[in-house]
């Protein structure tokens, strides 16, 4: 296995020359990318109606397409789950990632191209191999196995042609032979439907195998992780697997987790890779092993713009290029992709760290803040917030969600939050003051409202008993795979549910 981990690092290693010429040339590799893209399109249905043929430069395509989301690709959509081809993106499309990507009832069906699959999303697995073998070239990660908590739907076949599951479920069944030896548990347990069966068959799967990496949601892993611990009787997951080295994770911030892992994994060796991959594309991946920013991934057949926060409302809102932008300020990422999206707003936003190379953070949903009272407090201020309170009080946080108190006669207004611990703050009220005065320290506009309670209270914070989270989700049959309670929202709806839910489970 020694000579195979070899030969594997030596060819993950060997791409890193590649993505150093992204990083030395963005421009030029993102125009290359964007004639591609036109130049694929101009025959197809959606290519004919805005003649791309006639498109020459990025600023004639912002003129001619709107600005699109799901709603407004959604007819298209539709025709291509029926079989049409040819519409979006001229080769055939025969899978879709299902996606809900919040708590909300519709379900969104991404087209995934052969391209979109090969150019980057395995691309961007591959890639994330290859960045870790050069940060850590005595890696010995392929003399065992990866632990992947994949997705928690089957592939579906909606006809003859076309098939949909969740992006990973996708993933798994388009990937080589070869890397399905490298993998555990094996498929059929890896693509259950029944998360709470899931958990248990995982623990059991995987407990005698020589696990080397873990790749899943941090929430999910801390679940397994636990399963593990119960069924082994050990303390801590080296015990269980003592080569484990690296834990690749995504999909939510990792700080709030940070100390639970460091129990559970107890090394000062262990490596932590953070990848920003959507059913809509792969985005971005932790290049350096001493900072959180990921790097802007420029040539995965995507073509960006940004649309800056403040501009978000506008009816056609103008959107930069990727040598418009600049640093630290939030914007909403909009795709053109080898999958067939065009000019879509993906509904995260983030800022740019580094323009030298483009580095980027996550920095929450463009539908996911709370600005009830003008404060704009968005999922980075939370979880800024949220980390220190936890550091100041010994606290561990398992999920929360938070939502607006209006105005009420003369009261003023507030924040609602419901917070569910792993581990209790030692100081309840005193986590409050904390997460109150940082969010007042990283938001300006949080402040202001603050100031002697004129228009924003102190925030109300509700201490959940445990799994009310998980139950809130098994309820709404969203457990696990794409679903993710909503941590921020802009009005009642998540909040009033779940807090009824306590209120009938406490009678």
């Amino acid at each position: 296995m020694a000579i195979v981990n070899s030969i594997f690092t030596w060819l993950m290693k060997k791409r890193i020359h590649q993505i150093e010429l992204f990083m030395k040339y963005p421009h030029d590799v993102q125009q290359e990318w964007f004639h591609t893209l036109i130049d694929s399109a101009e025959n197809t249905e959606w290519g004919k109606m805005y003649d791309y043929k006639s498109i020459l430069t990025p600023q004639q395509f912002q003129e001619r397409v709107p600005i699109q989301n799901y709603d407004t690709l959604k007819p298209y959509v539709e025709r291509m789950l029926a079989g049409e081809q040819n519409i979006l993106w001229p080769s055939d499309i025969k899978w879709f990632a299902k996606s809900s990507g919040t708590t909300s009832d519709r379900s969104k069906f991404i087209p995934v191209s052969q391209e979109s699959l090969e150019e980057c999303h395995f691309k961007g697995g591959k890639d994330m191999l290859s960045i870790y073998c050069n940060n850590r070239p005595d890696n010995q990660m392929f003399t065992g196995k990866g632990l992947v908590l994949g997705g928690s739907h089957q592939v579906n076949q909606l006809n003859e042609d076309c098939f949909y599951g969740d992006l990973s479920a996708v993933l798994i069944k388009n990937l080589p032979i070869w890397a399905e030896f490298y993998r555990t548990p094996d498929m059929s347990i890896a693509l259950m439907d029944n998360y709470e069966i899931k958990m248990d068959r995982m623990a059991e799967a995987t407990i005698h195998e020589n696990v080397t990496s873990i790749s899943g949601v941090p929430t999910w892993t801390i679940v397994l992780a636990k399963k593990v611990l119960e069924l082994t009787g050990k303390s801590n997951l080296l015990e269980v697997w003592p080569n484990l080295e690296v834990y690749i994770h995504g999909a939510v911030n990792f700080a709030p987790y940070r100390e639970q892992f460091k129990q559970l994994i107890p090394s000062n060796d262990m490596y932590y890779l953070e990848t920003y991959n959507a059913s809509e594309g792969f985005f971005g991946i932790q290049d350096q092993d001493d900072s959180d920013e990921m790097l802007l991934m420029l040539d995965y057949g995507i073509f960006y713009e940004f649309i800056p926060m403040e501009n978000i409302g506008d009816e056609n809102p103008k959107a930069l290029l990727l040598g418009e932008v600049e640093l630290h300020k939030n914007y909403a990422i909009v795709i053109s992709t080898n999958g067939g999206l065009w000019r879509y707003m993906i509904g995260d936003t983030i800022q740019f760290t580094s323009l030298a190379p483009y580095r980027i953070k996550i920095t929450g949903r463009t539908k996911h803040f709370i600005n009830a009272f003008g404060e704009e407090v968005i999922i980075d201020n939370a979880e800024q917030a949220l980390t220190k309170a936890c550091l100041a009080t010994g606290a561990e946080i398992k999920d929360y969600t938070a939502g607006p108190i209006y105005f009420e006669g003369e009261k003023a207004g507030g924040h609602e939050w419901i917070i569910e611990f792993d581990k209790q703050p030692n100081d309840f009220e005193k986590f409050i003051d904390v997460m109150d005065n940082t969010l007042r320290e990283v938001n300006s506009d949080y402040d202001a409202k603050r100031f002697k309670d004129m228009a924003l209270c102190r925030p109300t914070v509700h201490n959940a008993p445990a799994n009310t989270f998980y139950n809130w989700l098994k309820a709404k049959d969203k457990l696990g795979g794409q679903h993710k309670v909503p941590r921020l929202a802009n009005e009642r709806k998540y909040i009033d549910d779940i807090l009824e839910m306590m209120s009938a489970s406490a009678a």
